[in-house]
């Protein structure tokens, strides 16, 4: 009787888990591809540089293409307030909306096996798009499954932790500001999945669980770009696209940062803390001691046991991975390929430092890599989102409606709908520079209009799109949970009250923008 007791728990249990990422992924894949027969299909005419002909191409809505002169007087005649030097300098690298030429345009026939075409076509173009993030994700864990062999991982973590002891909460500060540095200056956001396999196992000996590790490393990233300072991909390309320099506005957005990431390290200390003291508190108990053979392994805790010289230079080499793969996209201006580049070569300075036998060694390189091989495929399913909308044409179509609807507002009201704009926009636009030159051309020009500065689009702007990467599946925030083994579930659970109060936050720091 006790037995079918618990077999019936355990069915009920399994009755009503959460959704994988994967299944997250494709729910909203076909509720998307669901909205895209009842959104009218539209574009805007655009114009883009090019360089081999020092010309301006206008791309119309019927796909019709006109050569222009690559002036500021071409680029005054179609109301685009962005100097020319801005395209040519390869700063406005996307076509960028000409303002009142949305026209709709005929929807693509799709009809039920189009629809089904799209609807598989979409996952592996996702992929296929993504296949440099992919690559990196992969090599990752090779090397991450070679150090982790050599022992050097364990010992190293067991070092850290008697340093730690007393002092856990500074790890969630360091972590979290120095994360959200990077996001705020050159947009640090898939690179930070590099940081997850390290920081997982310290932060269980230090008595936290892994949604403390996702809480630390996801919100710096999230809540940094969505502050964004410098940030090349989002305030920089915004305000030039919005034909204002990206130093306006610059105190209050210093602010937010200062003040969004603040209250984020004291959100997640403060649940971390009580997961530390009583761990039942913890949204992921019922995982803990799975994590922590996952994570931890075979790792003995009362151990003193030897470390190596052999272990610390595996370890140092790939530390001089990270630091050179942060220099290279901070001051190189690199993307994953280089990146992957730099992982691949401390693969092979690993194999004369690690010690291992050619089998051991290969072997450890590719069961490694295929730990992170369901974090690849999210990375690319994520991606057939966007596809599906670009295909379906309806972007524009949004972005046409809700730039209608906020005209005539008060500039309290205004500012404060077209954050919840951006929100919307974010969640279906997750390019922050591709939503940036899309949008500015057409919302930038409405500032004038309810008379608050441009800068106070650029705040809305980086303030929602940011904003709705703590949740948006569409994101990166499910192949973040992907690393550290949490559900989509524990994580709303988690982020919803901080959301609110990011939210509030918001809303207080752009009606005093626009009343002072």
């Amino acid at each position: 009787m006790g037995k079918e007791g618990t077999n019936m728990a355990n069915a009920k249990k399994k009755k009503h888990s959460f959704p994988s990422a994967y299944t997250v992924i494709i729910i909203v894949l076909i509720m998307v591809q669901a909205l895209t027969f009842f959104i009218p299909s539209g574009k805007y005419s655009t114009l883009e540089y090019n360089s081999g002909l020092d010309k301006f191409v206008i791309t119309e809505a019927s796909g019709k293409t006109i050569k222009k002169s690559a002036t500021q007087k071409t680029l005054d005649n179609y109301k685009i307030k962005i100097d020319v030097s801005k395209f040519k300098d390869g700063t406005i690298y996307r076509p960028a909306a000409i303002p009142n030429t949305y026209r709709e345009i005929k929807k693509p026939k799709r009809g039920l096996f189009g629809t089904i075409n799209q609807f598989l076509t979409s996952q592996v173009q996702g992929i296929v798009d993504s296949v440099d993030i992919i690559v990196f994700v992969l090599i990752l864990g090779g090397v991450i499954g070679v150090v982790n062999q050599t022992g050097a991982m364990n010992s190293g973590m067991m070092r850290l932790s008697e340093v730690l002891k007393g002092k856990q909460k500074w790890l969630i500060v360091i972590v979290t500001a120095l994360i959200g540095l990077g996001g705020t200056t050159f947009g640090m956001a898939e690179e930070t999945i590099a940081f997850y396999p390290i920081l997982i196992p310290i932060f269980l000996l230090a008595g936290y669980d892994t949604l403390t590790v996702v809480a630390a490393v996801y919100l710096g990233t999230a809540i940094g770009s969505m502050s964004s300072t410098i940030n090349p991909f989002s305030t920089v390309i915004a305000s030039n696209a919005a034909g204002i320099n990206f130093t306006d506005g610059m105190p209050m957005r210093v602010l937010m940062w200062v003040a969004s990431i603040g209250i984020s390290i004291i959100y997640t200390i403060h649940y971390a803390e009580k997961v530390r003291k009583d761990p039942s508190k913890s949204f992921v108990a019922d995982q803990a001691e799975s994590d922590k053979e996952k994570f931890l392994g075979d790792l003995d805790l009362n151990s003193k046991g030897d470390f190596t010289m052999r272990q610390k230079l595996s370890l140092i080499v790939f530390a001089l991975g990270f630091v050179v793969m942060i220099y290279g996209v901070q001051q190189l201006g690199w993307y994953f390929t280089e990146i992957a580049v730099v992982f691949l070569a401390v693969t092979y300075v690993l194999i004369f430092t690690a010690g291992l036998k050619e089998s051991k060694f290969v072997d450890s390189f590719v069961s490694g890599a295929g730990d992170l091989l369901g974090v690849a495929l999210t990375v690319g399913l994520a991606r057939s989102v966007g596809i599906v909308m670009e295909k379906s044409f309806v972007s524009d179509t949004i972005m046409n409606y809700f730039s209608n609807q906020i005209k005539g507002m008060n500039s309290v009201l205004f500012i404060c709908v077209l954050f919840f704009v951006y929100i919307i926009l974010g969640f279906f636009i997750q390019s922050s520079s591709g939503l940036a030159v899309l949008s500015m051309p057409i919302m930038a020009p409405l500032a004038d209009v309810v008379g608050i500065d441009r800068s106070m689009i650029i705040n809305a702007y980086n303030w929602g799109q940011g904003l709705i990467g703590l949740i948006a599946p569409t994101g990166l925030i499910l192949v973040s949970l992907a690393m550290v083994n949490v559900g989509f579930d524990k994580w709303l659970k988690f982020v919803m009250k901080l959301l609110v109060m990011i939210v509030l936050l918001i809303l207080v720091f752009l009606s005093v923008g626009v009343l002072i």
